[in-house]
């Protein structure tokens, strides 16, 4: 039986334009992705245009937002560690969130007590006692006890404890772990190192920096010392990898920052080293002004100067590797100065003034309140303060 054939039924074939309708659709999405693109463009422009006006703006007054009230009201003082502030007193160390509540509470009796923070520890010595409590966020990591009086002491992130005991005719450094344990030590010969004046350790607890005073003559010197307690320092005599002396000055600050850097800070001038196992001297930058205070973070070094030429004072900035950033005239003096981020924040009583890297003054004026610590808040323009009682959320407008 043979299959009937049905004539309506055929083959469809290409049509011959079909490359010319594939262009048109892939032009098409093509401009529909760049009308897309170019809308996205411009609301981040917008965003970033707000936020930079906002951000770089002068502002004349500091309103509150909230308040968390606590029943303290004595001599505490406060530090920024972590997501919250640490409170530390001749009684103890206390943890707060950023509500102002306590978080944990660790007892101890501290007649002189000083706090040295870093990123994942703190740690609380008595000045002048012989007692060390090291910390994280989650609470006490250990207790350290010494068998000299603590006149200095440089933390790692770890934990890492390092301290300068005093005594009248030889001085030691002994470093720590967070439980006590001794990890190296060090005895100070006066007549042949010199006296320490300052110190700190690096991030990882690897490296030591000091610096000592000594004379030569009548002559003033300092002579700045970096410890290798690694592998770098294994094969070097004392685990010393660097040492350079300096003439008529006194070293009299030394801190870690980013990228691999120290810096040392005389009475007029600075040097910054690069490199952590083997520091190498990078840039000496010499200062025209009397210094006041020093501050820093990883990305700058600061310094608050006493204006020869005119009264008042001169904010400058520099970044990790000896470039000037800004410099800047700010109205009066502040005993507390510190960088957060993009901005120096200076504080002293109710008195505060905030200035961005840029060389903006943000705010100037009074807060109100006495301040006893400062630092951002989530948000643009918000800060958080706190007093003797109580936490403030505060925000800056014009």
């Amino acid at each position: 039986m043979t299959q009937k054939k049905k004539p309506y039924l055929r083959i469809l074939t290409p049509p011959d334009d079909l490359s010319g309708i594939m262009k048109k659709v892939r032009r098409f999405r093509y401009e529909k992705m760049r009308r897309i693109l170019v809308i996205v463009i411009l609301i981040l422009l917008a965003v970033c245009g707000t936020y930079l006006l906002l951000n770089n703006q002068a502002y004349s007054k500091a309103r509150t937002s909230a308040q968390y009230s606590s029943d303290i009201s004595d001599t505490s003082r406060y530090a920024q560690f972590a997501d919250g502030i640490v409170r530390y007193n001749r009684d103890g160390v206390a943890f707060l969130n950023k509500k102002n509540e306590e978080q944990w509470m660790q007892s101890a009796q501290i007649q002189n007590p000083v706090i040295v923070v870093k990123g994942d520890s703190f740690a609380v010595a008595d000045n002048g006692g012989n007692n060390i409590l090291v910390f994280s966020e989650e609470g006490l990591k250990g207790e350290i006890e010494t068998t000299m009086p603590i006149e200095k002491i440089a933390l790692s992130d770890q934990g890492i404890v390092s301290v300068l005991l005093r005594n009248e005719t030889a001085p030691s450094i002994i470093t720590y772990d967070a439980t006590g344990n001794i990890l190296a030590e060090m005895q100070v010969s006066l007549g042949t190192t010199g006296y320490p004046t300052a110190m700190e350790m690096s991030d990882d607890g690897n490296t030591l920096a000091v610096s000592y005073l000594f004379l030569q003559g009548t002559a003033v010197k300092s002579r700045v010392v970096y410890y290798n307690f690694g592998e770098a320092g294994q094969s070097k005599t004392d685990n010393i990898v660097s040492s350079e002396e300096y003439d008529n000055t006194i070293m009299g600050e030394i801190f870690f920052m980013g990228g691999g850097r120290s810096v040392v800070v005389g009475d007029n001038s600075f040097v910054i080293y690069r490199g952590t196992d083997e520091p190498v001297m990078e840039e000496t930058i010499t200062l025209d002004q009397e210094i006041q205070s020093v501050f820093h973070s990883d990305e700058y070094i600061g310094f608050v100067l006493l204006n020869r030429e005119k009264s008042g004072y001169e904010l400058r900035l520099y970044n990790r590797i000896g470039e000037q950033m800004i410099s800047r005239a700010i109205p009066g003096k502040y005993n507390n100065v510190k960088i957060d981020g993009d901005e120096v924040i200076m504080y002293d009583g109710d008195r505060c003034c905030i200035v961005t890297v840029t060389g903006i003054i943000k705010y100037e004026g009074s807060l109100d309140v006495e301040a006893l610590e400062i630092f951002k808040a989530f948000g643009l323009n918000r800060y958080y303060v706190m007093s003797v009682d109580e936490l403030r959320v505060i925000y800056l407008t014009e």
